[in-house]
């Protein structure tokens, strides 16, 4: 059966179930090419699971200020700012096969290696190198369920895969925290499960084509859709050029900036603060981590209910922004693990949501380029929350005390990223509206 496409025959109880729980279009999960998607999509998010909830550990053994350990979190996500968009045009040029099973393998090694050394600026700049391998998973990820799939559809596919990465986050910062009780070096070690997954896509994955959306496979010198690559470029130059467009991707930044907020002081709060283990944190961020897959299953539903995307964005958006409120107002693990799953539930929905929306705005010969765009962006988000939070704790300690600086700016960061999600999802949502009345939307120029 080619990928993307169902024999329309998903009957029985399972299929009653995933019908019930994602929608009608839930039946996406037999497609094997999907299959191998929802695979990678259980290793894309380990980056952060596996740190998060274990660096204020981390900061002694390393003999770092816990401020400066979260340098392990923006080294991961400041390689995406530059090398997304690169590696998502190269997807559109050679395929997304090897550009995925690359990006598993060079995550897997640079992460896992991390674990033989002690040294803090060896691991971070392992932590480099591992964000370069992230650039070949995530966002081909992303693209390549709007290569096999169109409207409610694509949009349930995206809130399936982005439930697997859900479950992944739920799974990953508990055994996080338990291993790095036993040795601070042993949750690098889980990042080596990305080499099998890598030889999965090799040996399995079929390059993702959609009815009308272009050929398969990328002949040499082209596009994914049999076209050159000037056309290629142009036809994503084009697509940056639309100013509701440009409000999309910036607005895919402002989830991720406080979703990492909320990663990078999850630890701080629920250890320092409230006095929890690394065992809890973990679970606090995997609590998180099961709201966001819960919010990710139901975009679907969303964009069947809902004729533009705007509400639905700007809604979760601030539902995430409240979350973090709760969570910087926290007295007690409870309160804070409340919080979290707010944020967590935000987070899934409007992410997906957003995601869904990029990968409407391009036709095949530009997919690629325009999500690896957003993605890139969407790190510029993950990538200065440490550093803008940390720089702004570091400057209020010394007049509020630590614990105060963290929650004012925790508090800070909630409403302002409500305001600006809440206008920048408004606009995405009338991008999209376009895009869907536009009949050539999907034509190449």
């Amino acid at each position: 059966m080619p990928a993307g496409e169902s024999d329309g025959t998903a009957t029985g109880p399972l299929a009653a179930v995933l019908a019930r729980l994602f929608g009608d279009d839930a039946d996406v999960v037999r497609d094997r090419t999907f299959q191998v998607l929802l695979l990678g999509s259980v290793v894309s998010p380990m980056g952060s699971s596996v740190v998060s909830p274990v660096l204020e550990s981390l900061a002694t053994p390393y003999g770092v200020p816990v401020a400066r350990v979260g340098l392990l979190m923006a080294a991961f996500t400041a390689p995406s700012i530059v090398a997304i968009p690169l590696v998502g045009a190269l997807s559109d040029r050679v395929g997304r096969k090897p550009v995925l099973a690359a990006g598993l393998a060079l995550f897997a090694v640079a992460g896992g290696a991390a674990s033989f050394t002690a040294d803090f600026r060896v691991v971070v700049g392992l932590r480099l190198v591992q964000g370069i391998g992230y650039c070949g998973i995530g966002p081909v990820l992303i693209a390549s369920v709007g290569d096999l799939y169109a409207g409610e559809r694509e949009a349930t596919a995206q809130g399936l895969r982005f439930a697997t990465v859900g479950l992944s986050l739920a799974l990953f910062p508990v055994v996080a925290g338990v291993l790095v009780t036993r040795g601070f070096q042993l949750p690098f070690l889980l990042f080596f499960l990305g080499l099998p997954v890598a030889l999965v896509v090799l040996l399995v994955f079929e390059e993702p084509t959609r009815a009308g959306a272009g050929g398969g496979g990328g002949g040499r010198g082209g596009g994914t859709d049999g076209s050159e690559p000037e056309a290629t470029v142009g036809a994503l130059v084009e697509r940056l050029r639309d100013p509701l467009v440009l409000a999309a991707l910036v607005g895919r930044a402002v989830p991720s900036f406080v979703w990492f907020a909320f990663l990078t002081y999850a630890s701080v709060v629920t250890g320092r603060l409230l006095g929890g283990s690394p065992g809890v944190a973990g679970l606090v961020v995997g609590l998180a981590s099961l709201g966001s897959a819960v919010g990710g299953t139901q975009v679907g539903r969303l964009t069947a209910t809902f004729d533009s995307r705007g509400l639905p964005l700007a809604a979760t958006m601030a539902v995430c922004g409240a979350g973090l409120a709760l969570f910087g107002l926290a007295t007690s693990v409870p309160m804070a693990a409340a919080g979290a799953a707010f944020v967590g539930a935000g987070f899934g929905t409007v992410l997906t949501l957003y995601r869904s929306t990029v990968t409407g705005l391009a036709d095949a010969s530009a997919r690629g380029g325009l999500v690896s765009v957003g993605e890139s962006v969407g790190r510029v988000g993950s990538t200065a929350a440490p550093l803008v939070l940390g720089g702004l704790i570091a400057a209020g300690e010394p007049v509020l005390g630590f614990e105060a600086a963290v929650r004012y700016v925790l508090l800070g960061t909630a409403a302002l990223g409500t305001v600006a999600g809440l206008g920048l999802g408004l606009l995405a949502g009338r991008a999209h509206t376009r895009a869907t009345d536009d009949e050539g939307v999907f034509e190449a120029d």
